[in-house]
C-alpha cells in the first residue's frame, strides 16, 4: 500500500488558524508522558492486525502528539524491495479539499540520509538550506515541506522503517521532541516488524495460490497428453487451461505451414515464407465490448511476412517476445490485425519448437500492462514443450499410420508374427537381465552381511584361544562376538518378519498411543546416532495432543527404519525434519508423518524399487542388505497405511531433499467404555 501526501494550498498562517480548534487536544497529547504514548502505540498493535488500519492509526497518533502538519510512516520489508508508506496530514483532520498538486514523500525521504542514521533523529529546520543537494527530480517538485524531524526504526539489528514528522513552515525542533521520538522508536519498530511479517505471510499465501494453480495446470496437461482426443480438440483445451491458469484475457495457439520445404532451422535468422493459422483460441468472458473478440467468421490466418511481432521470434533465435505495453512498440513492430493489440496491448508470444524448427506460437494477451514473473514464463515454456511434442507425435503417428495402411494388405500377417516374436524375445532378454542383476545384487548384499560378521566372530574365537591373553582383550573379543552375533540374529529376525508378513498376514493389534510423546521418544533414542554423524533433528508436531490407534511395535519399527535411513544417507551438518499432521476431511481421518533429509537424490528408476527386498540405490556405498525399507513398507501395509518417497533437487546444488511420507488411518478408539447415557 503506497499513498501520496497532498500539498496544501493554504499558507502556514491559515494552517495554524484552522488548527486552533484542536489546540487543547494536541496539548493534551503533548503533555502525556512517553510511557503513555508507548502504551497507546502498543495498544494499536494489539487492537489492529492489518497494515491498512495499523499504519494510518500510528501516523495520526504521532501527528497529533507532536503537533505537526504531516506525519509519514514507512515500513521497510526484507522480503520486498518496495517500502510501504502511509501519510497523515492535518488536511484530513480538518476536512479540506484535496489539492491537485501532489508529490511522493517517500521520494524526498530517500534523498535525505535518514535510513543511514544510526540512532539519532535527523532534523531539518528549513529545507531550503539543503534543497540544492537534492536530486533533480525533487528540485522540480512544488515542495510544501519546510522542516523535517525523522528517525529510522531498528529491529533485530536492521532498519525496518522510518518515522518522519513534517512542518509546512520552518520550525526549530525542541530537544523534548527529539527525545520523545527517540523513546518511541523501539515500540514503532516492533509494530513495523509485525506489519512486515503480515505482508510476508500475505505474499507467501499468494505464491502458494499461484503454485497450486500451476500444479493444477500441469496435471490437466498430463491428463490431456494421455487422452485419445483429436489434436485440434486437445490444443483448444490446452490454450483454454493455460490462459485461465495464468489469468490472461486472451489465449491463442497458432501453427505454421511453411511454403519453403527447405526452411528447417533458425540458425541463419531468416524470415521464412510461411502461413500462420489459429487452431485454438480462448477469450475471457468479461462484460466489456472492448475485448469481445469472438468472431468465428473472421480471418484466422496471416502471412509471417506481414507480422513483425512473429518475425521477432526468428530474428531473436527463438526467444520469447514479451511486450508489457504494445503502444510503446507500435512504431517498431507491426502486428497482424488478428492480435488486436489496440485492445490487448500486453503480449507474450512463445515459440513452439522441435529440433530448432518453429512449429507455431502460443500467445497470451492482456487488456492492461502486465509484468510476467519468471515462474510464469517457465510454466509457459513447459506448456510449449508439451504442445510441441504432441504436435510432432500427432504428425508422426499420422505418417506411420498412412505407411502401415499402404502395406497392410501384403505384410500384415508377417509383420504381426515378427512383432510377436520380437516382443517375446525382448521380454525374455529383459527378464533374464533383471533376474541376473537381482541375483548379483542379492549375493553381493547378503555375502557382505553374512561373511564379515562370521569372519569377525571366527577371528575373536581364535584370539580367545591364544595362551596368556589379557583379561581386557578377552572382554573386547567377547564384545565383538556378542555384537556380530546380534547383527546376525537381527538379520534373521528381519527375514522371518518379512516372510511372516507376506505369507501369514494377521490382523494388527491396535492400541491408542500419544503420537507426540511417542515421536519425541523415538527421536531422542536416535539423537546420539544423528549427533555422531554431525546431524540434528527438528520436530514439527501437532500443537494439541493426538491419540493414534496403531500397533505400537510396528509403528516404532517403521519410524526407526526411516530415521536410520535418514541418518545413513544424509550429508553431514544437515538437519533431519520429522513432521506429523492430523488430516481430517469429511470421511477421511488420517495421520501423515514425513521424514525429510538432505543428501544424494533418488532417481525415478530407483524410486520404483527402493521398497523392494534386497534392492538398494545404484552407487550407494553405505553397507546394508536392502531390507530396512522393504520391512518398513510391509509393516505400513500391515497397519493399512501407505508409504511413498519423493526426491526434489535443491536449486544450484548437487544435493536433493528426500521426503518419505507415511500415511496411517485414524480409527475411533473402540476400547473406551461408553457412559450410561450412550
Amino acid at each position: 500500500m503506497k499513498k501520496r501526501l497532498l500539498s496544501p494550498s493554504q499558507c502556514p498562517n491559515d494552517v495554524e488558524q484552522l488548527q486552533q480548534p484542536y489546540q487543547i487536544k494536541l496539548m493534551q497529547h503533548q503533555e502525556e508522558p512517553a510511557l503513555d504514548l508507548v502504551h497507546k502505540i502498543n495498544q494499536i498493535v494489539v487492537d489492529l492486525s492489518t497494515t491498512v488500519s495499523m499504519l494510518p492509526e500510528l501516523a495520526q497518533l504521532l501527528g497529533l502528539t507532536f503537533k505537526v502538519d504531516c506525519c509519514s510512516v514507512t515500513v521497510i520489508s526484507d522480503a520486498s524491495s518496495e517500502a510501504t508508506t502511509t501519510n497523515w496530514c492535518v488536511d484530513q483532520l480538518l476536512g479540506r479539499p484535496q489539492s491537485d498538486e501532489i508529490f511522493p514523500v517517500e521520494q524526498l525521504l530517500m534523498d535525505l540520509p535518514v535510513v543511514q542514521c544510526a540512532a539519532e533523529p535527523l532534523t531539518i529546520e528549513d529545507i531550503s538550506i539543503i534543497q540544492n543537494s537534492l536530486v533533480t527530480s525533487c528540485q522540480s517538485l512544488p515542495l510544501p515541506i519546510k522542516a523535517v524531524l525523522a528517525i529510522p526504526t531498528r529491529f533485530s539489528g536492521k532498519n525496518n522503517g522510518v518515522i518522519s514528522l513534517i512542518k509546512f513552515h520552518p520550525h526549530d525542533w525542541s530537544q523534548s521532541d527529539k527525545q520523545l521520538l527517540k523513546t518511541i522508536e523501539s515500540s514503532c519498530a516492533i509494530a513495523f516488524a509485525q506489519i512486515a511479517q503480515s505482508q510476508l505471510i500475505a505474499s507467501q499465501q499468494q505464491y502458494l495460490q499461484k503454485s497450486n494453480q500451476h500444479q493444477s495446470l500441469i496435471k490437466q496437461l498430463t491428463i490431456l497428453s494421455r487422452s485419445n482426443l483429436e489434436l485440434n480438440q486437445m490444443l483448444q483445451l490446452v490454450i483454454a487451461s493455460t490462459a485461465q491458469s495464468l489469468q490472461a484475457d486472451r489465449g491463442l495457439l497458432i501453427l505454421l505451414k511453411y511454403t519453403d520445404p527447405l526452411f528447417r532451422t533458425r540458425s541463419k535468422k531468416q524470415i521464412p515464407k510461411a502461413k500462420a493459422t489459429v487452431v485454438g483460441e480462448w477469450t475471457r468472458d468479461i462484460p466489456s465490448p472492448r475485448i469481445n473478440l469472438a468472431d468465428p467468421q473472421g480471418d484466422q490466418s496471416f502471412a509471417i511476412a506481414d507480422c513483425g511481432l512473429c518475425q521477432r521470434i526468428f530474428i531473436d533465435a527463438g526467444k520469447a517476445v514479451i511486450i508489457n505495453d504494445y503502444t510503446d512498440q507500435k512504431d517498431v513492430l507491426t502486428a497482424a490485425p488478428l492480435f488486436a493489440v489496440d485492445i490487448l496491448p500486453a503480449v507474450l508470444l512463445v515459440p513452439l519448437e522441435n529440433q530448432g524448427k518453429v512449429l507455431g506460437f502460443l500467445v497470451l494477451q492482456q487488456a492492461s500492462a502486465r509484468t510476467w514473473q519468471l515462474a510464469e514464463l517457465n510454466l509457459v515454456e513447459m506448456v510449449c514443450a508439451q504442445v510441441s511434442n504432441a504436435i510432432i507425435q500427432s504428425q508422426t503417428l499420422r505418417q506411420v499410420q498412412n505407411l502401415v495402411d499402404e502395406r497392410t494388405a501384403k505384410l500384415q500377417s508377417s509383420l504381426e508374427l515378427q512383432a510377436k516374436l520380437h516382443e517375446r524375445t525382448r521380454q525374455y532378454v529383459e527378464q533374464l537381465r533383471e533376474l541376473n542383476e537381482l541375483k548379483d545384487e542379492f549375493l553381493s548384499n547378503m555375502s557382505d552381511r553374512l561373511r564379515y560378521p562370521l569372519t569377525n566372530m571366527l577371528m575373536s574365537i581364535r584370539n580367545l584361544r591364544l595362551p596368556g591373553i589379557a583379561p581386557e582383550r578377552q572382554m573386547r573379543y567377547l564384545d565383538i562376538l556378542e555384537q556380530e552375533c546380534t547383527k546376525e540374529i537381527n538379520l534373521i529376525n528381519d527375514l522371518l518378519t518379512l516372510q511372516k508378513l507376506e505369507s501369514q498376514p494377521q490382523a494388527p493389534q491396535f492400541k491408542p498411543i500419544d503420537l507426540n510423546l511417542r515421536i519425541q521418544d523415538l527421536a531422542a533414542a536416535c539423537s546420539q546416532k544423528l549427533t555422531d554423524k554431525g546431524l540434528s533433528i527438528n520436530l514439527d508436531l501437532p500443537s494439541e495432543p493426538l491419540k493414534l490407534q496403531t500397533e505400537v511395535e510396528s509403528f516404532d519399527r517403521i519410524l526407526q527404519e526411516l530415521l536410520t535411513n535418514a541418518c545413513k544417507y544424509s550429508e553431514p551438518d544437515t538437519i533431519v525434519y520429522l513432521q506429523a499432521i492430523h488430516q481430517v476431511d469429511r470421511l477421511i481421518d488420517q495421520v501423515i508423518i514425513k521424514v525429510i533429509n538432505t543428501g544424494r537424490g533418488i532417481s525415478e528408476a530407483e524410486a520404483t524399487y527402493i521398497f523392494d527386498k534386497f534392492r538398494r540405490g545404484r552407487g550407494r556405498w553405505t553397507p546394508g542388505t536392502g531390507l530396512g525399507l522393504a520391512l518398513a513398507k510391509s509393516l505400513v501395509q500391515h497397519l493399512n497405511g501407505a508409504i511413498a518417497v519423493e526426491s526434489v533437487q535443491i536449486p544450484n546444488s548437487e544435493l536433493s531433499e528426500i521426503c518419505f511420507t507415511l500415511t496411517l488411518p485414524q480409527f475411533a478408539d473402540e476400547s473406551k467404555p461408553h457412559s450410561e447415557s450412550d
